[in-house]
Parts: structure tokens; C-alpha cells; sequence
């Protein structure tokens, strides 16, 4: 028996005159798993309409003015491609509806090109067996959002598609908690007259500054995301400088907290690169250039931590959250830094 297609609603932003396929992939949910691409094809098929009429939209160039409700029929998922591996797991917390994970810097979320083995995806599929969603697609099933390999902390994966549509619906909306530490080169202030220049950058009280750009593929680099004029996504994170290491009168590194209101690809990274403080340790984003300090050279990751994680429970309405301690590579190079500024 062939299982049933499922519908994602979506609201087109406030876009007028953008192309149907274009508006979709910007208010698309990141966990839905729709590019532009699939859009296209899902459009040309028959499988989008307007919510209110039910009149099928077949022309991906279709131009549209913004606030309409769409429906998107999202064909069965098909059997997953990854296999089940016995991966140990943190585990947050776990019920029949989601799994919340502390994943390791290290581990990749889900199969992609170069790693088909040895994810989080092969490791959910041995802890939980058949009972993640499948909206996620054939080699991201529950997934619901993500982190990059080298980033440790807090993910959240649904177990059945209503879970998976009700925390997607909170992703699309901005209304989830995702509180993230990181150490960058140097430290983000509003006297720096270069960040005074930059476009989608201002400073919220509390020394909060907020980076409000669209982010996209970079143009000369497909396995980079850029800071766009035009195109991309929008994106929104804010960072507050917690504690400044260095020599009196500047920082050579600090601990920042940052906020996401969107959650693209990359964001945090591409983000605090273009005001000028790439990740310590971020071999994609960061210049390669000499440091003093011989630790903060030679950190081999980017300084990134998933640190909280807040969400509405999709079935109970229940208040989430939850925090991960810092993973011992991080606390270690904090603890070195301090131990720096004191002497």
C-alpha cells in the first residue's frame, strides 16, 4: 500500500513581484528539505495550490504579491538510504515525539557526499529504530534542523511527521530559543568605525550587535556562504561580547554569545567573518594569519557551541529548554585565555 502525500503550508514573505519558486525556497522551512529546485519540479507537477481557493499553481515564474497561504504536497518519503550504526549518543531528552541531542564537534548530521557512515542519522536509526520522520527526506529522516560538523550542542529531531511539522512551524517563525558561544579574533565594539560602515550591522542597548544581511552561496565558492547584496536569505543573529582576552586596551580573542532569529547555513560563521571577527579555529571563514598565541593558532575547530536550546513541545504545548556544558576542547581553551589575561 503506497503511503499518502503530506501537506506543508506556507506563507509567502512579503516579496512582491517575486517568482513563486524563489518566494517558497525563502519561507521554505530549513528542515523541509526544499530547495528552489525541488520547488520547481514539485510546481511543474501539480503539487502546489493556494490554500484558500485550491487553484493548482503550475508556473514556477509566477509572480506574487506577498502574505498568500500555499500548500505544498510533499510526496511519501522514500525508504532511507542510510543504515543503522551503533554510534554512542548524548542524549538530552527523549520521548515518543523528539529526541534532543548534545552532538560532539566531529559528527556530521546526516549522509552527504564524502560521509555516507558513521552521522547522527546513522546513529538515530539504531537508537530509535523506524521511528523517525520521514519529511526529512531519504538521508535526513527527523531532521529537523542542523549544526555543522565542527560545531558541538543542542539539535532537536522529530520522531513522527507531526512533530516534525510542528517544530518546522517554529523554525519558520522564529519563535525557538538557539543560544550558541563562540570565541572569535578579536571582539565586535561599537567604537570599531569599520562595523559603523557596514551595511546590515547596528547596536542594540546592552552592547548587543545585531547582524540583519541576507546570506546565500558565495558566488566564487559554492562550499562557502556569503554575505549578499541581493538573493540569499534573510538572516539575523545578534552577539554580545561576554569576556575580552588580551593585552589591555584590545582583545585578541573573546567569548561571544550569539542569538539566532533565522537559522541559515552557516550563519554564526558567516556573520561574525564579515563584521571582522571570524571563529577562532574556522579554516573556512578565517584568514589564515599568525597569532601570538600559540593555542589560539592551532585550535582545530571552529570555537562554536550549540549552548541552549528552547522550543514549544509540538504535541504537549509544554515550555523546552535545555543547556549543554561546554565540550572539553572549549572549556580548555577558555580556561587558557583566562589564565593568559591573569598573568
Amino acid at each position: 500500500m503506497s503511503l499518502p502525500s503530506r501537506t506543508l503550508r506556507i506563507v509567502v514573505p512579503d516579496l512582491p513581484g517575486e517568482r513563486l519558486d524563489r518566494a517558497l525556497a525563502v519561507a521554505a522551512p530549513d528542515g523541509a528539505g526544499l530547495s528552489r529546485t525541488r520547488l520547481q519540479r514539485l510546481i511543474e507537477e501539480g503539487a502546489v495550490r493556494m490554500a484558500a481557493t485550491g487553484a493548482t499553481l503550475r508556473d514556477p515564474r509566477l509572480r506574487v504579491s506577498g502574505g498568500e497561504e500555499v500548500e505544498v504536497a510533499l510526496p511519501p518519503p522514500a525508504p532511507t538510504l542510510a543504515e543503522a550504526e551503533d554510534i554512542p549518543l548524548v542524549i538530552a531528552w527523549e520521548d515518543d515525539d523528539l529526541i534532543v541531542i548534545d552532538k560532539p564537534a566531529g559528527l556530521v548530521v546526516h549522509p552527504a557526499p564524502g560521509a555516507q557512515a558513521g552521522t547522527l542519522v546513522n546513529a538515530l536509526l539504531h537508537h530509535c529504530g523506524e521511528s523517525l520522520s520521514g519529511v526529512g527526506g531519504r538521508i535526513r529522516p527527523g531532521i529537523v534542523h542542523r549544526i555543522d560538523k565542527d560545531t558541538s550542542g543542542l539539535l532537536v529531531v522529530a520522531k513522527n511527521d507531526a512533530a516534525h511539522q510542528g517544530l518546522a512551524a517554529q523554525f519558520a517563525a522564529h519563535t525557538l530559543e538557539r543560544r550558541y558561544l563562540a570565541v572569535t579574533r578579536g571582539a565586535p565594539e561599537p567604537s570599531d568605525p569599520r562595523l559603523a560602515g557596514l551595511p546590515g550591522v547596528s547596536w542594540e542597548p546592552g552592547g548587543v550587535l545585531k547582524l540583519a544581511t541576507r546570506i546565500g552561496r558565495n558566488p566564487a565558492d559554492r562550499k562557502r556562504m556569503a554575505v549578499l547584496a541581493e538573493g540569499g536569505k534573510h538572516a539575523v543573529t545578534r552577539a554580545r561580547v561576554l569576556e575580552r582576552f588580551g593585552p589591555t586596551g584590545g582583545a585578541e580573542a573573546a567569548l561571544v554569545e550569539c542569538r539566532l532569529e533565522t537559522g541559515r547555513t552557516h550563519q554564526i560563521r558567516a556573520h561574525l567573518a564579515y563584521a571582522g571577527h571570524p571563529l577562532v579555529g574556522d579554516g573556512v571563514y578565517a584568514r589564515r594569519r599568525g597569532s601570538g598565541d600559540p593555542v589560539l593558532a592551532g585550535f582545530p575547530r571552529q570555537a562554536l557551541h550549540a549552548a541552549s536550546l528552547g522550543f514549544r513541545h509540538p504535541r504537549t504545548g509544554t515550555d523546552m529548554r535545555f543547556e549543554a556544558d561546554l565540550p572539553p576542547d572549549l572549556a580548555e581553551l577558555l580556561t587558557h585565555l583566562r589564565r593568559i589575561r591573569g598573568a
